[in-house]
C-alpha cells in the first residue's frame, strides 16, 4: 500500500513534532482522506523502526476493524491484536493493539505499558471531566510517564469547549491540516454540490439545552405531517438520478414518519437504522445500501434510500453515497461535518455528492470547508426593546411597522419562511447559486449608513418581498458620486422616464407616487461563505409615464 503525498506529509509532520516538542500532536484530515492508512503507517514505523508498542483507540467497531485491517495490510509481519467486547476479541500482548475505548477504559493495568497511543476521532477526548478517554489516558500516563499520544480527527473542535488542543490537555497542538477543497481539486475527495429551495424550515426559535436544540422541540417542528410530506416530495424529485441517498432524521419517531411517507406517497423502500436496531438487521440494511455482493440468490436488491438517527455519523464507510439529506437541525458544527462527510468518498458510479439541508445547518455554521466553532456568547442575543426611526430619530417600540411620529416605514422583518424546502446555502465556500424569485411586494425607504454624520450621502433602499416573510434588499446610491452614482443612474433609467434625481427625498417621492417600473421577478446570487446575497438581474414591468414632474406628489 502506497501513501498519498498528503498522507505521507501528515506522517512526517507527526514525527517532526514528536522529535522537536515534548507534548502531543493532532493531525487533521477530512473524512474520506484515509486517516486509517496514516495511523497504520505510524503504528508500523513505531514497531519496526523504533521497537515500540502501540495502542490504537477508537469508539465504534467499524473503526476498530478498519484500523486493524489497514495495519495488517501495510505490514503483514506485525502481529495486530483486537480488544473489543462488541467484536468478542480480548487480545492483550501484541505489539499493536486496536481497542475500543468502552472495553478498555478501566483496564489500563491489564494491557501493560505502551510507548505510543494513537486516538482515532480524537475530538471525542473531553478537555475536562472524567470521561472514558481522560480516565484511560491518565492511567496509561501513570504506567508509562513517557507515553506519547497522537490524535487524528477531521474536526479538531468540540461543541462544549471549542478547539481540542490546549497546553493543559492531552492534545496540545495541530501539527498538520489539509483542506477539503484542496483534496477535491486533486481528485482525492468527491465534489459536493447543493440545490436551492425557495424557502426553508424555520428552526430559529427552538430552545437549546447543553449547547444543542431541545429534542422535543425539534421533533415537534420537524415531525409536522405537512413538512414531512413536502420534504419527502422534494427529496424524491431532486434525487431521481442518485444511487444512494443517506437521510439524517431528528428522532426515531421522525425517522419512522419519513420511511412511511416515502413508502406510502412514492412507493420507495427506505431502510431505517437507530441505536436500537438489532445487529443482524442493521448489518443486512447496511450491506444492501453499500451495494455489497449478495450472499445468496434470495438476497434483496440494493437499497437506494437509508434513514438513520445518530448512528451513521462516524465509522460508516459507504463510498456509493451520492446524496446526504439533513432533515434535522444541529448546533454542533462537528456533527454537521461528520454527516455531510459521509458523501466525501470516491466511487466509480458517482460524479459528485448532492447535499440537501432542510435544517438550516449550513447557514448556521457556514460552508463545510470553512466550518469552525463559534465563540460562546456571554448571554443569548435578545431583540432590543426599542428601535430608532431613521427619518425623525424617534425611539419606537419594536412592534411598530411604521413610525408613529412621522409615518416612515421600518424595514421588513428579517425572518425565514416556515416551509419544507432545502436550504439555498452553498455547501462549499465559493459555491455560486443564482435563484429566480417572483416579486410579491416592494418597499422603498431612505437609508443612511449607521453611525454616519448627518451630512453623509443617503441611499434609496429597496426591499423586495420574494417569499413568506422573505425579503431581499438593494441600495441605490442617489446622493453618492463616482461609480456608485453611475450605477444609480443606470438603475433609475431602466425604471423611470425622468432623469435620476440627486436628492434621496426626491427619489423617495417619485417611488412613492408609483412612477418607477416594478420588477416582476429578480435573480439573487448567493456565494457560500459571503455574508450577503445580491441582486444580479430583474424582469421589469412597464415603465410608468408622467406628463409633468409637477404632477408628482412631493
Amino acid at each position: 500500500m502506497q501513501l498519498r503525498a498528503y498522507q505521507q506529509s501528515a506522517v512526517d509532520a507527526v514525527y517532526e513534532h514528536i522529535r522537536t516538542r515534548d507534548d502531543n500532536p493532532v493531525a487533521v484530515l477530512p473524512t474520506g482522506a484515509g486517516k486509517s492508512l496514516v495511523l497504520a503507517q505510524i503504528a508500523s514505523d513505531a514497531v519496526q523502526r523504533w521497537s515500540g508498542r502501540v495502542l490504537i483507540l477508537a469508539h465504534v467497531k467499524e473503526l476498530l476493524e478498519q484500523n486493524a485491517d489497514k495495519v495488517r495490510r501495510l505490514c503483514p509481519d506485525i502481529d495486530v491484536g483486537l480488544y473489543s467486547a462488541g467484536l468478542k476479541k480480548r487480545d492483550t500482548n501484541t505489539p499493536v493493539l486496536v481497542a475500543g475505548i468502552q472495553s478498555v477504559y478501566k483496564r489500563a493495568c491489564e494491557l501493560d505499558p505502551f510507548d505510543l497511543i494513537v486516538v482515532d476521532e480524537a475530538h471525542l477526548i473531553g478537555k475536562k471531566g472524567d470521561g472514558m478517554y481522560r480516565q484511560f489516558l491518565a492511567d496509561c500516563k501513570v504506567i508509562n510517564p513517557n507515553v506519547r499520544v497522537i490524535g487524528l480527527t477531521a474536526t479538531p473542535f468540540r461543541l462544549d469547549s471549542g478547539m481540542i488542543c490546549s497546553p493543559d490537555h492531552f492534545l496540545n497542538h495541530v501539527c498538520f491540516d489539509v483542506g477539503i477543497k484542496e483534496l477535491i481539486r486533486d481528485g482525492y475527495l468527491c465534489p459536493l454540490v447543493s440545490k436551492a429551495g425557495v424557502n426553508r424550515a424555520d428552526f430559529g426559535d427552538l430552545r437549546t439545552r447543553a449547547g444543542e436544540f431541545v429534542t422535543g422541540d425539534v421533533e415537534q417542528l420537524a415531525g409536522d405531517d405537512a413538512l414531512v410530506s413536502a420534504a419527502c416530495a422534494e427529496i424524491v424529485e431532486l434525487t431521481a438520478d442518485r444511487r444512494a441517498v443517506l437521510i439524517f432524521a431528528a428522532s426515531v419517531a421522525h425517522g419512522r414518519q419519513i420511511v412511511e411517507t416515502l413508502a406510502k406517497n412514492h412507493d420507495i423502500e427506505c431502510g431505517f437504522v437507530t441505536g436500537e436496531t438489532p445487529a443482524d438487521e442493521r448489518d443486512e440494511l447496511l450491506s444492501r445500501f453499500r451495494g455489497d455482493a449478495p450472499t445468496s440468490l434470495l438476497a434483496d436488491e440494493p437499497l437506494r434510500f437509508l434513514c438513520n438517527v445518530n448512528v451513521l455519523t462516524t465509522g460508516f464507510d459507504a463510498p456509493r453515497v451520492d446524496c446526504v439529506v439533513m432533515l434535522r437541525p444541529t448546533m454542533s458544527p462537528g456533527l454537521l461535518y461528520q454527516c455531510v462527510g459521509r458523501g466525501f468518498r470516491l466511487h466509480p458510479d458517482k460524479r459528485n455528492c448532492l447535499v440537501l439541508d432542510f435544517g438550516g445547518n449550513i447557514e448556521r455554521h457556514g460552508p463545510i470547508d470553512q466550518i469552525k466553532p463559534k465563540e460562546k456568547a456571554a448571554r443569548p442575543d435578545q431583540e432590543p426593546p426599542a428601535k430608532e426611526c431613521e427619518k425623525c430619530h424617534a425611539l419606537v417600540a419594536c412592534g411598530y411597522a411604521n413610525c408613529p411620529e412621522c409615518g416612515h416605514p421600518f424595514p421588513p422583518p428579517d425572518r425565514e419562511a416556515h416551509d419544507a424546502k432545502a436550504s439555498e446555502a452553498g455547501v462549499l465556500s465559493g459555491e455560486v447559486t443564482d435563484t429566480d424569485y417572483d416579486v410579491q411586494d416592494i418597499v422603498y425607504r431612505i437609508h443612511r449608513k449607521r453611525d454616519a454624520d448627518d451630512d453623509a450621502p443617503r441611499c434609496l433602499r429597496v426591499d423586495y418581498m420574494i417569499g413568506l416573510d422573505h425579503w431581499q434588499s438593494e441600495f441605490i446610491c442617489i446622493e453618492h458620486s463616482g461609480f456608485a452614482r453611475r450605477k444609480a443612474e443606470q438603475w433609475w433609467q431602466e425604471r423611470c422616464l425622468d432623469p435620476c434625481p440627486t436628492d434621496a427625498d426626491e427619489a423617495m417621492g417619485i417611488a412613492a407616487a408609483g412612477l418607477l417600473a416594478a420588477p416582476d421577478s429578480i435573480t439573487v446570487r448567493s456565494i457560500a461563505g459571503q455574508r450577503y446575497d445580491r441582486i444580479i438581474g430583474c424582469t421589469l414591468g412597464e415603465v410608468p409615464a408622467i406628463a409633468n414632474l409637477e404632477d408628482a406628489p412631493f
